[in-house]
């Protein structure tokens, strides 16, 4: 076991599980708040926690996802893997080749499965948008997605209670 669950029981393990939970792919923020909030965090510590972990692999994405992605290409199990998540991001990336930044903040800002930090720093990785731009628009998109969450969350905790 990697934690005691007392461990887990205290704000900072609660604050470290929402940190962890939100840099996985595909749950990102959007598993992460609801978790935070249903282990006990305040709203604000869960998405403060959520949004913190989701951003730490996007700088990473940015800078090495075209070099992975050609150093991949050539393997015959990842080659037509690598084939589909650049379809799918060039795909994603219609409406940040349309609006640029604002497109990005957009594709990562809206709370639906496909969106989010990975895909965006993938999208922008694939479209070759610099890390200083791409950065904070990738915060800005996580800060309009976890408000849009935690509302959501707050909003069914309400129902059920």
């Amino acid at each position: 076991m990697l934690f005691s669950e007392s461990f887990l029981q205290t704000q900072t393990g609660e604050l470290l599980m929402t940190f962890l939970v939100a840099m996985v792919p595909v749950i990102e923020l959007r598993g992460a708040i609801p978790a935070g909030i249903a282990a006990g965090l305040s709203p604000a510590l869960a998405c403060a926690a959520a949004v913190a972990g989701n951003l730490v692999p996007a700088p990473f994405i940015i800078l090495l996802g075209r070099r992975v992605m050609d150093w991949l290409r050539g393997a015959p199990f990842f080659g037509p893997k690598v084939a589909w998540l650049e379809r799918r991001a060039h795909l994603k990336g219609r409406v940040v080749r349309k609006y640029r930044i604002l497109g990005l903040v957009i594709l990562v800002g809206i709370p639906l499965p496909g969106t989010g930090a990975w895909t965006g720093a993938l999208v922008a990785s694939v479209l070759d948008i610099r890390m200083r731009h791409a950065l904070p628009a990738i915060f800005l998109g996580l800060v309009i997605a976890a408000a849009i969450t935690t509302a959501i969350t707050l909003g069914l905790f309400n129902l059920l209670i």
